[in-house]
């Protein structure tokens, strides 16, 4: 029997194509942002996807499926989000209209069609969000709908190489939950290093990512930080360093792991700048940020991205990683 598997929230579908690399199969996906499900769409053709807000999708339009996969919005939960919202004097959590409580209109799909399994994602500051209040909110509403619930934090950079904490929350209809705990994770001394995702000499040209000059490939012009920019990055990085903070750019080798791609990667890139030997340092580039998160496989370019540099950015940054999805997948669809 094939598992049939909803997708709210989408995205670009990495929590989906961690499901989907286990033979589960999507009969509908929703998604708010028209570029993302422009993404999600070339990618899956054969899925049915309503662009919308989810606070407006009609429970009876929704197919009947096994599982329900839901990465709601992180921004009001995240310390990011919660430092730049305080800012603003804008809510927070379940206290924000727009975001925090979109989790409501998940459990009201939840609630209308009784899948067998539920899997959420979200920042890791969830579980302590409000002293733990909102975490117990989500792991409440869920039980009262007849769910035994597990969760666990995962790094996803035991499959890719960046640090990337998120909480999983798998949920399982009946009153015995999934063992997150038979997740297989690889051991620390395996773990990737920037170099299994960089370009290198040996992939096919693909422009405006790489371009072959003399014969050689190399990544496009475009990715190297302008002069102006790099200046501004070292003068924002000293002058928090005189003050004592940590802000600042984080400049990486083939060796290294990267900090979290964020969806904020598109203004500067530099939570994750790569070094050049003999040119000032670079972006990553959309091909790359899809291999570190997981989207392509060996090299393979098989993800289609068609879209923008600056969408391109924007949604690799709020994707789940896939290897990390399918970690899960595995685990979860055993409790079917």
């Amino acid at each position: 029997m094939t598992v049939r598997y909803v997708e709210l929230f989408a995205g670009i579908g990495g929590l989906g194509e961690g499901f989907k690399r286990e033979g589960a199969m999507c009969v509908f996906a929703n998604e708010f942002d028209r570029y993302a499900a422009k993404t999600y769409q070339a990618n899956n053709l054969n899925v049915t996807i309503d662009v919308g807000d989810v606070r407006e999708l009609e429970a009876n339009s929704v197919p009947s499926h096994d599982v329900l996969l839901a990465g709601f919005p992180c921004q009001p939960f995240s310390i990011a989000g919660i430092s730049k919202r305080n800012a603003l004097g804008v809510a927070t959590g379940m206290s924000c209209e727009n975001q925090g409580t979109l989790f409501f209109h998940a459990a009201r799909i939840i609630k209308a069609k009784a899948p067998d399994l539920v899997v959420l994602e979200n920042v890791k500051n969830l579980v302590n969000h409000d002293k733990g209040r909102t975490f117990a909110i989500i792991r409440g509403t869920l039980e009262d709908l007849g769910y035994a619930v597990a969760w666990q934090i995962f790094d996803a950079a035991a499959w890719v190489p960046q640090h990337r904490e998120r909480v999983f929350v798998v949920a399982r209809r009946g009153n015995e939950a999934c063992n997150l705990d038979a997740v297989e994770v690889p051991e620390d001394h395996t773990w990737p290093a920037l170099n299994t995702v960089l370009h290198d000499g040996r992939e096919t040209e693909e422009i405006p990512y790489t371009i072959r000059r003399k014969g050689r490939l190399r990544v496009g012009d475009k990715y190297t930080l302008t002069e102006h920019m790099w200046d501004y990055l070292q003068a924002y990085r000293r002058k928090h360093e005189a003050k004592g903070n940590g802000f600042g750019f984080s400049l990486v080798g083939k060796t290294d792991r990267a900090r979290t791609l964020s969806s904020r990667y598109c203004k500067d890139g530099s939570e994750i700048l790569v070094k050049q030997a003999r040119n000032r340092p670079r972006r990553l580039t959309p091909r790359e940020c899809s291999r570190l998160q997981g989207f392509d496989a060996d090299r393979n370019p098989e993800f289609i991205i068609p879209v923008s540099d600056n969408q391109a950015y924007k949604q690799f940054g709020n994707a789940v990683a896939v290897p990390v999805a399918n970690a899960i997948a595995k685990v979860a669809l055993e409790c079917l």
